[in-house]
């Protein structure tokens, strides 16, 4: 894992309907990518726009907080 000092670290995408949709955080079904990103270049949250195997289409994925 990574420590404070490591510039890139892992960060852990969500898809962000599912989540507004209510549906239950614990449930295995939602989507969550895991992925790196240069802290010092994109200090802000990360979005990017990935599949959703239970939305079944293209959605915003965002960083969630570990």
């Amino acid at each position: 894992m990574a420590t404070k000092k490591d510039v890139r670290g892992p960060v852990i995408l969500e898809c962000k309907s599912c989540v507004q949709n209510g549906d239950n955080k614990i449930s295995t079904g939602i989507s969550r990518y895991i992925t790196q990103k240069n802290r010092h270049n994109t200090p802000n949250q990360l979005e990017l726009k990935k599949f959703c195997p239970r939305c079944y289409k293209h959605t915003i994925h965002v960083e969630i907080k570990k």
